[in-house]
């Protein structure tokens, strides 16, 4: 098990998902940045979401209000898996322990994957699988919305080192999958926004 595992299956990723709350307003801002990525993607909606990484699933609450996909969730973290079942978020048996590297579901699994703050946790050993895991599930389109900087880069988090990491995604994205189209990107600007100056990019498959 990596460092990063353990932090987030265990006490780490408890009080995380204890401050991950229900605010309406919050809800209501991540609504209006969907509705701006999901943008790109109009005449041709996804039928099927998965997010991994979801905690207790804010980013699917906002995109139920914007979409009748199917929600589906990947996440490592007992509690919170426990409460997207509890909440109804999405139905208990679409939301399944698993990690970015190996996710327990099959090719092809959704036709819009995507990350949220998930990536930066990711160490950088592990990124390439990550995303390769990510990208064999995803049916046609993949997502990703992270901190952004121009070089990778390590930021301790949190009283913990190897435990936050930034760097620009989607170059990597595009990088190392040839078979890529990028769609739309944009910025999460916190001064107006409320949210966390979030880079986001969305992809779709070509081949």
């Amino acid at each position: 098990m990596t460092k990063q595992e353990e932090l987030w299956r265990g006490e780490f990723g408890d009080a995380y998902t204890e401050r991950n709350t229900l605010d309406e307003d919050h809800l209501a801002a991540l609504t209006a940045n969907w509705a701006r990525i999901m943008h790109c993607l109009q005449g041709r909606p996804p039928r099927s979401i998965l997010e991994a990484g979801a905690n207790i699933g804010l980013n699917m609450r906002a995109l139920r209000r914007l979409t009748g996909a199917e929600l589906l969730a990947v996440e490592p973290n007992a509690s919170a898996r426990s409460r997207l079942a509890r909440d109804g978020v999405t139905e208990a048996e679409k939301v399944v322990d698993g990690l970015c590297n190996a996710i327990p579901l099959p090719d092809g699994a959704a036709e819009f994957v995507f990350t949220s703050g998930v990536m930066i946790h990711i160490h950088p050993d592990d990124l390439l699988a990550s995303c390769r895991e990510l990208h064999r599930v995803s049916a046609r389109y993949l997502a990703c919305l992270e901190y952004f900087s121009d070089q990778p880069m390590e930021i301790r988090y949190r009283g913990h080192d190897e435990a936050l990491f930034k760097r620009d995604f989607g170059g990597f994205w595009l990088d190392n999958f040839p078979d890529l189209q990028l769609l739309d990107y944009g910025f999460a600007w916190r001064r107006v926004t409320g949210l966390d100056n979030l880079t986001w990019w969305v992809f779709e498959k070509t081949s």
